[in-house]
């Protein structure tokens, strides 16, 4: 195994512990819309892909409808999460951490709107150096793409990066891009997660002191 040159985070639920902020706006939005979802479903059904799919997909809408509707979502997302606190403490710890010995990135089925304010907020800014959200790529997670365009970004080969991901359809793109992956328990059951090279219970300094030294 080559040795670790990057460290690359999804961001909702995995650098971001925001699922359940996520599912609350999902289930306000479609129920306005005359399709509430469950808990259940959004966890078995939608948790992990990119935002049109997840919009798209239950609302059963496409066009300008969609685009209005996944901007709606955007802009409420980056108000609830406007400070930062879903970045808990040993994440933002562990990302500080790794961005003293390898570069940092995030790979992510979010839009940049979503994303910059809360790592801003949460004071990591500084330790990101490329962030590849939802408006750099045309085809989200599970595709390979989102991967594939962060490592072309940082100049890393595959096998010299690792990829943090909560959801199969993270784990599949990282895989599919051939990156090392290591699946962070808390959003899907561990059986959702059995493509990844390992489970954790966890991200902090010792997970990344782990894999970068």
């Amino acid at each position: 195994m080559s040795a670790t040159r990057a460290i690359l985070f999804d961001f909702n639920g995995t650098l971001s512990d925001d699922e359940p902020l996520l599912l609350r706006i999902y289930q306000r939005l479609f129920a306005r819309h005359g399709r509430p979802l469950a808990e259940e479903q959004y966890f078995d059904r939608l948790a992990g892909l990119s935002e049109e799919a997840i919009v798209g997909t239950w609302l059963g809408v496409d066009g300008p409808l969609l685009d209005s509707l996944v901007a709606e979502r955007i802009e409420t997302y980056a108000s609830e999460a406007a400070d930062g606190a879903t970045v808990t403490e040993p994440v933002r710890a562990a990302v500080r951490y790794a961005a003293t010995r390898v570069p940092v990135a995030i790979v992510s089925g979010a839009f940049r709107a979503e994303i910059e304010p809360v790592v801003a907020a949460a004071g990591i800014a500084g330790e990101v150096t490329a962030i590849v959200a939802a408006d750099d790529v045309e085809r989200g997670k599970p595709h390979p793409e989102p991967y594939l365009t962060a490592l072309e970004r940082l100049g890393i080969d595959p096998g010299e990066a690792v990829a943090l991901e909560d959801t199969d359809a993270g784990i599949a793109s990282a895989k599919s891009a051939g990156l090392r992956c290591l699946a962070v328990r808390g959003t899907l059951p561990d059986e959702r997660l059995r493509a990844a090279d390992e489970l954790v219970d966890r991200i902090d300094t010792d997970l990344v002191r782990r894999l970068v030294g």
